[in-house]
């Protein structure tokens, strides 16, 4: 063999072992990236994200029982990404996947209960690290009286999550010691006690179907005191001051939305001045909410039976809020009740 064809074998031989270490580089430095990429709990803003994508967030919660079930499958109806019982360290993860969407995914719910109860202690460090991150987020507390539960409970003949080797009142008492922080910290509360499905749908339909959010919604809610207090109030005021409709014959069959009961009710001493007042108050109220960011507000108005003065109160005080921009919703609560 001449030297010419040596050098010519030799350099053949070298050529698959170049091009076998050429393939190793490259093959890592395309799994360097990907490494990265996948340490997800780093940051919204560490990743690049513009802030215009990080995703609305709705953490729903409450009592077993109580409809957090429904609420979420209505969000999900409405367009929103659903997960249900995520541990509550990992919200701001699923945040940032979803801000990684480019859009996809805009609107997420995460449904949070006592099936993850040992992971409960890192859900306000995960709220506090959403609020530093700039995400608009909102809770939402499914509240229920206990014989309502109670009863759900036992037609459905399944124990209470928490209620072990005791009876379904003792898990449910358990249950709200658990969750009563995060209730005092909810946005909006909505009592289901005396709600159907389709009526739950309602409210939650009315709160999130819309496209831009108003900055302050309220509930004008007319009860009876001797039906017992809305659980869900966050403002109550008692119209039992006033004379009582009731007792004046034409009257009693009537309820508060006819013009000859309200108008009873407002030329009794006093009335036309309480609702001035308290329409000037609930003006400081609702900027203040605006302040901290609170976005629902119920104010429950009671009378005795909660079908005259709370009725005709609620209905001038609603259409006050109305006027002042605040989005407002009128219920009464226990008017034909009687």
């Amino acid at each position: 063999m001449t030297e010419h064809e040596k050098q010519s074998t030799d350099r053949r031989d070298q050529e698959p072992k170049e091009t076998h270490k050429v393939t190793d580089e490259d093959r890592t430095r395309q799994d360097a990236p990907q490494d990265d990429g996948a340490q997800v709990g780093t940051g919204i803003e560490a990743g690049g994200v513009p802030e215009a994508a990080i995703p609305e967030l709705v953490i729903i919660s409450g009592m077993s029982g109580a409809g957090r079930s429904t609420a979420a499958k209505c969000l999900e109806d409405l367009g929103w990404f659903v997960v249900d019982n995520l541990p509550p360290a990992l919200i701001p993860t699923m945040v940032e996947l979803g801000a990684r969407s480019q859009g996809n995914v805009a609107r997420i719910a995460v449904v949070v209960d006592v099936r993850g109860r040992r992971f409960f202690d890192n859900l306000r460090e995960s709220l506090a690290d959403l609020d530093t991150r700039g995400v608009t987020r909102r809770i939402v507390f499914l509240e229920s009286s206990d014989e309502a539960l109670v009863r759900r409970f036992e037609s459905v003949r399944r124990p209470h999550p928490l209620q072990g080797d005791g009876r379904i009142v003792d898990g449910i008492a358990a249950e709200r010691e658990l969750l009563r922080e995060l209730r005092g910290d909810a946005d909006l509360v909505i009592d289901t006690s005396s709600l159907n499905v389709h009526e739950l749908r309602a409210k939650m339909d009315a709160q999130f179907a819309g496209e831009e959010e108003p900055e302050l919604r309220a509930t004008v809610m007319s009860f009876g005191y001797k039906y017992g207090l809305p659980v869900d109030a966050d403002l109550v005021v008692d119209c039992r001051f006033l004379p009582n409709p009731h007792w004046v014959p034409e009257l009693r069959p009537f309820t508060g939305l006819n013009e000859e009961v309200s108008g009873y009710v407002f030329n009794q001493p006093g009335a036309k001045e309480f609702l001035d007042r308290y329409a000037e108050l609930l003006q400081l109220i609702a900027a203040g909410y605006r302040r901290e960011g609170k976005r629902y507000v119920t104010i429950a108005v009671g009378c005795t039976g909660g079908k005259h003065r709370s009725v005709a109160m609620s209905e001038k005080l609603a259409a006050r809020l109305a006027a002042e921009g605040v989005e407002t919703v009128v219920v009464h609560r226990d008017m034909g009740r009687e």
